[in-house]
């Protein structure tokens, strides 16, 4: 599974990491969600909820 997070998109909310703290961080620096383990999603099991959650449709899985 490959998830991105658009930047130019994201807005910062946080709430992919409140769902999914093992693939997404929103660092204070940026402000914008980043992906900080891709494999994350295959033994994680969040990945989908944090993208169907996203109010920006930031998030995107392939």
């Amino acid at each position: 599974m490959n998830v991105m997070v658009d930047e130019g998109t994201c807005i910062g909310c946080g709430r992919c990491e409140e769902l999914c703290p093992a693939v997404f961080h929103v660092p204070e620096e940026t402000g914008k969600s980043e992906v900080i383990d891709p494999d994350g999603c295959d033994y994680a099991g969040c990945c989908e909820a944090a993208e169907e959650n996203c109010p920006v449709h930031a998030i995107h899985i392939k």
